[in-house]
């Protein structure tokens, strides 16, 4: 079955999904062309027509970037997520021999792509940045992201529940440092590379 169609019904049913996407035995680079890098399109594209067209308003009028601002912040994010996606995925193979699993590189991405469906799904409410909107719509889909990871470990990785739990929050752990760090370089990169401009 084709992985984009797998991870939109993973997206709307949750737990049965994963029977599914773990049964396909799809391949990374069938993973990584046919779901990860058409959804993580999504947010870049999305985001990017948002705030040049749209902007967002938190007091006064609305607050836009330049095209030329935008269009190279929008595009390093389209590959970050991409690489995350891969750094993530390479963690959850690394760390699978701790919990009872030779797991595979094309398993711990596919864990981790498919996880990060309902994030890059999300990415279409940047048609229309609405700060208070976004902010409930990214504590919601945060959580559901945490709930497809807890319960997809056993069935992608082939491990048993009660080391999913632990192998699943493993792998949390690290998803949050790599977050951090991202924003880390993310500044670094406002510094010397691309920054956005503003104009109103």
């Amino acid at each position: 079955m084709n992985p984009l169609f797998n991870g939109l019904a993973l997206a709307f049913t949750g737990r049965s999904g994963w029977n599914n996407i773990a049964e396909s035995n799809a391949g990374l680079a069938s993973v990584l062309l046919g779901h990860t890098v058409p959804l993580a399109a999504i947010p870049a594209v999305c985001w990017y027509f948002g705030v040049t067209q749209f902007g967002w308003q938190v007091a006064g009028d609305p607050v836009r970037l330049t095209a030329d601002s935008a269009l190279p912040m929008c595009i390093l994010f389209f590959f970050a997520c991409i690489a995350g996606v891969v750094f993530m995925g390479y963690m959850v193979k690394w760390m699978s021999i701790t919990y009872g699993d030779q797991g595979s590189l094309t398993q711990g991405v596919t864990l981790i792509s498919f996880t990060a469906t309902p994030f890059f799904l999300a990415g279409l409410i940047g048609l229309y940045p609405v700060l208070w909107i976004d902010i409930f719509i990214g504590i919601g889909v945060a959580c559901y992201c945490i709930y497809l990871l807890y319960t997809g470990v056993g069935p992608v990785m082939k491990v048993v529940s009660e080391r999913g739990f632990l192998y699943a929050s493993a792998v949390f752990a690290v998803a949050l440092v790599a977050f951090v760090a991202l924003l880390c370089a993310t500044v670094i990169l406002w510094d010397i590379g691309p920054a956005p401009e503003y104009t109103y």
